[in-house]
C-alpha cells in the first residue's frame, strides 16, 4: 500500500499542480471510515479552500473533475464538506498484492542504526522487568532490519559497576570464598548470586561501617588489581552466559557486548573527559557541596549541576554513559578490541576487550543510536543528549534516541502461581514491584519454565496422541509468544502487570490466539493436500492469474473478501508507524485485528466444502494472502509458529 499510495500521489500531483498551489507533501492518502464511503480519502481541498480563498466542495468538485480515473482507482466522488472518495480496482488491487508478497516497498534512512538494548547487571539472575526491554528492543531491531536499514544491536555489561562489587563482597567477605571454591558452586549461579547480592544489600543496610570495603572492592576492580578483579571477571561473565541464554529462550540475541571495564582499561573516558573540558562542557567546583566535582549545568535547570567526576576522581555512571555514546557515533578517535563470546545459531556473538586478540567485524560508527532504557532513567539520558550538545555534535543529539518504557509488576494470581509468599505489608497490593536489590520480583527463567509447564499442559489435553518432544516443542512456542505478545501489547510508557491466566489464553488479545489462527490458515491448506491433491504449485499457478474474477463472488462475500484484503494491505504501514512512534503495541493491535479478521471470514465462507471452483480459488488466495502478511508481522514481533495447538 505505501508504494501504491506513493504512486498514486505523485499522478494527482502532475494532474493538477499547472491549475492549483498544491505542493506534494500536501497531499495526504487516509483510509475512508466506511467501505461505502469508498477505500481512500483526500482532505486537501480543505486546505487549498484555505490559500484560495474558495469553497472546498466546490474545488473538490472541480478536482474530481480533473483527476478523472488513475490508474487502480475505480471511480472518484466527492463528499460531505469537500473530501474526495477514491474507490480502488479490487481486483487489479488485489492482484498486484499478491505479486509483491516476496517484495517490500519500504527502504532504508540510515547509514546504520545501533540498538542498545537488555543491559542487566552482570550480578544476578534476568528478571520479569528485563524481559520487556529485551522484547521491545529486539522487536525494534526486527522492524529496522525489515524495513532494509544496517543494524546492529549492542548489549552493554556493567561489569565493574557497584552491583557486581556487591556480590564479590558477599563471597569474600559474608561466604569467605576463594575464587576456586566460587567455581565449585553447583546450583545454578546466576540464583545464587541474586540471593547473596540481597544478603549483602541487607547487610550493608545493618552494617555502613562495611561501606568502606565495598569501595576499595570497586576501586581494585577498575583498576584491574586482584584477587577482588578475577572474581568479578569470572562472576560477571558466569552470569553473563546465563542471560544469554535466557534471552535465547524467547528469540533475543545479539552483535556485540560492549563492557564498562573495556571502557576503563582503554581510557574511553579519559579521551571523553578531555573533550568535554576542552570545549568548556563541564566544570570544576571550588566550593559549596560538590566542592572538588566536575559539573555539567543543566540546559533545561540553569541552576542546577549534575555531577560527572566525584571529588575522589570517580567516573559517575552518566560519565561513562557519555563516552560510550560517543564511541556509538564514532566521534571518540578509539575503539575497542573485539573477541567472540558464544556462537549462537552458526552466528558469533562478540564481546569487547582491552587486548588485541582476534580480527573481528567493524562495530560502533552509527548514524542513528537508540537505547532502550526505562523511564526511571529520562534524565540520565538527557543528560547524555546534553554532552553531545556541549561538544557540539549537535547532529548525533538529535539522533540520540531514548526508547523508555514503564515497569513490569506481577499479579497476586502470577505470585501465587509462582508459589511466592507475600510478606504482609504487600498483601494488599495489586501487583507485586520488583527490586533485584531486595530479592524481590520474579526470575526470568522461572517465569518461562511456568509458562512453558502451563502451555503443555493446554496442548496435551487438546493433542494427547501427539509424541512427547512434539508436545514439547509446541509448548515452548506456545509460552514464548505468549510472553513477547504480553510484552507488547501494552503502550511502551504503561505499567503491566503480568498474568499467565490473560497471557496464555487461546481467545482474545493473545500471543496463543495469533498463533492459532495461523495454525488455522496451514490446517485449511493441509486439508486441501489432503482431500484434493492441491499442492504449492497449484498455489503458484492461481497466483500468476492476471485477472481475478471478483464477480463470481456475492455482494456480501465482494464486501467481507475486501475488508479483511484493504486491512492486510496496511501492514507495511504499520511497522512504519510503530517504528516512528516507538510504539509497538500497534503492531500487535494489527496483528490481533487481522487475525479476528480472518476467523470472521473464515466462520462464513467455507473453503473445503466450497463447490464452485472460482470462488474456492478466490477464498485460497484470500487465506494465503492473510497467511503471509500474518506470518511477517508475527516474525517482527518474534512470537514462533507452531504446527498445531
Amino acid at each position: 500500500m505505501i508504494e501504491f499510495k506513493a504512486r498514486l500521489k505523485k499522478k494527482i500531483h502532475e494532474k493538477l499542480k499547472a491549475q492549483f498551489p498544491l505542493e506534494l507533501s500536501e497531499i495526504e492518502i487516509g483510509y475512508s471510515p466506511q467501505q461505502k464511503f469508498g477505500d481512500l480519502a483526500l482532505a486537501f481541498p480543505f486546505q487549498l479552500a484555505k490559500k484560495m480563498k474558495r469553497q472546498p466542495r466546490e474545488l473538490a468538485s472541480e478536482i474530481t473533475q480533473q483527476l478523472s480515473s488513475p490508474e487502480g482507482i475505480q471511480r472518484i466522488e466527492v463528499a460531505g464538506a469537500g473530501y474526495i472518495n477514491l474507490f480502488l480496482d479490487r481486483e487489479k488491487f488485489f492482484a498486484s498484492r499478491l505479486h509483491r508478497l516476496d517484495r517490500t516497498s519500504l527502504s532504508p534512512d540510515e547509514e546504520k542504526i545501533i540498538i542498545e538494548h537488555t543491559n542487566i547487571n552482570p550480578n544476578k539472575a534476568a528478571h520479569i522487568g528485563h524481559l520487556r526491554n529485551a522484547c521491545l528492543g529486539d522487536t525494534l531491531a526486527r522492524c529496522q532490519k525489515y524495513k532494509g536499514e544496517t543494524v546492529e544491536v549492542q548489549n552493554y555489561i556493567d561489569d565493574t559497576g557497584v552491583q557486581v562489587a556487591d556480590v564479590v563482597f558477599g563471597f569474600m567477605d559474608l561466604e569467605k570464598k576463594s575464587l576456586p571454591q566460587i567455581k565449585e558452586i553447583k546450583e545454578k549461579f546466576d540464583y545464587h548470586c541474586w540471593d547473596l547480592y540481597a544478603r549483602v544489600s541487607s547487610y550493608f543496610e545493618s552494617h555502613p561501617e562495611a561501606e568502606k570495603r565495598r569501595s576499595e572492592i570497586l576501586k581494585k576492580i577498575e583498576e584491574g588489581k586482584n584477587p577482588e578483579y578475577e572474581i568479578s571477571y569470572y562472576i560477571s561473565r558466569q552470569i553473563l552466559k546465563a542471560h544469554l541464554q535466557t534471552m535465547r529462550r524467547i528469540g533475543v540475541t545479539y552483535d556485540v557486548l560492549p563492557c564498562e571495564s573495556s571502557i576503563l582499561h582503554l581510557k574511553f573516558w579519559e579521551k571523553a573527559f578531555s573533550k568535554l573540558k576542552e570545549k568548556k562542557s563541564i566544570f570544576h567546583v571550588d566550593d559549596g557541596p560538590n566542592k572538588g566535582c566536575w559539573v555539567m549545568e543543566l540546559e533545561e535547570e540553569a541552576d542546577k549541576e549534575k555531577i560527572i567526576v566525584r571529588s575522589d576522581g570517580t567516573v559517575t555512571y552518566v560519565g561513562k554513559d557519555i563516552a560510550y555514546q560517543l564511541w556509538k557515533f564514532g566521534l571518540l578517535e578509539k575503539d575497542f578490541y573485539y573477541e567472540p563470546f558464544i556462537e549462537e545459531n552458526a552466528r558469533t556473538i562478540w564481546i569487547s576487550t582491552a587486548e588485541s586478540k582476534h580480527k573481528a567485524p567493524s562495530f560502533g560508527k552509527g548514524s542513528l543510536v537508540y537505547n532502550v532504557i526505562d523511564t526511571r532513567q529520562a534524565f540520565l539520558q538527557k543528560v547524555v543528549v546534553q554532552g553531545l550538545k556541549t561538544l557540539k555534535y549537535l547532529a548525533q543529539a538529535e539522533k540520540s534516541i531514548h526508547f523508555s518504557y514503564e515497569m513490569v509488576g506481577l499479579s497476586p494470581k502470577s505470585l501465587k502461581e509462582l508459589g511466592l509468599i507475600l510478606a504482609e505489608e504487600d498483601k494488599g497490593k495489586d501487583f507485586l514491584e520488583v527490586s533485584g536489590r531486595k530479592g524481590l520480583g520474579v526470575k526470568a527463567d522461572d517465569l518461562i519454565d511456568r509458562l512453558e509447564e502451563k502451555a503443555l499442559t493446554e496442548v496435551e489435553k487438546r493433542n494427547p496422541d501427539l509424541a512427547d518432544d512434539f508436545k514439547k516443542d509446541t509448548a515452548v512456542r506456545i509460552a514464548v509468544g505468549a510472553l513477547r505478545y504480553f510484552m507488547l501489547k501494552f503502550a511502551r510508557n504503561s505499567l503491566i502487570v503480568f498474568d499467565f491466566e490473560e497471557a496464555l489464553s487461546f481467545e482474545g488479545e493473545t500471543g496463543p490466539y495469533l498463533q492459532y489462527t495461523l495454525v488455522r490458515i496451514n490446517s485449511i491448506f493441509r486439508k486441501l493436500e489432503e482431500r484434493e491433491g492441491f499442492k504449492e504449485k497449484d498455489l503458484h499457478a492461481l497466483l500468476l492469474a492476471k485477472e481475478i474474477p471478483l464477480g463470481s463472488l456475492s455482494d456480501q462475500e465482494q464486501a467481507d473478501f475486501w475488508d479483511v484484503v484493504l486491512y492486510a494491505s496496511q501492514f507495511e504501514e504499520e511497522v512504519l508507524h510503530s517504528i516512528r512512534s516507538l510504539e509497538f503495541s500497534h503492531l500487535a493491535k494489527f496483528s490481533f485485528n487481522l487475525s479476528q479478521k480472518f476467523n470472521s471470514y473464515y466462520h462464513l465462507y467455507s473453503i473445503l466444502a466450497e463447490k464452485n471452483r472460482e470462488v474456492k480459488n478466490i477464498r485460497i488466495l484470500t487465506i494465503h494472502y492473510i497467511r503471509e502478511v500474518l506470518q511477517k508481522v508475527l516474525f517482527l514481533m518474534g512470537i514462533p509458529q507452531p504446527e498445531l495447538m
